[in-house]
């Protein structure tokens, strides 16, 4: 199993709120987190307004709609730079 880095997390926590938000519970099981480190990150999305919190349920904004866009973007990109390399294109 490979490590995901911390873009990988953040994408998977913004991708759970996008609909109609997520429990702090949820994002810990479906991210697989503990809820220490769930916390953190919830913590800077917080702090930095690509989430808000409502009551219990942590919900995407504009700007995080954007920033799971932008990571979206990369993740495939690099992705797919790394399949021709594993497959010997170039």
């Amino acid at each position: 199993m490979t490590r995901r880095n911390k873009l990988e997390i953040l994408s998977c926590i913004l991708n759970l709120c996008k609909t109609d938000g997520s429990s702090k519970t949820r994002i810990v099981y479906q991210v697989n987190l503990n809820f220490k480190n769930a916390g953190l990150y919830l913590d800077w999305l917080v702090q930095r307004k690509y989430l808000e919190k409502e009551g219990r349920l942590y919900r995407i904004t504009p700007i995080g709609r954007d920033l799971l866009n932008n990571l979206n973007d990369i993740n495939s990109t690099i992705n797919g730079h790394l399949d021709d390399v594993v497959s010997g294109e170039d």
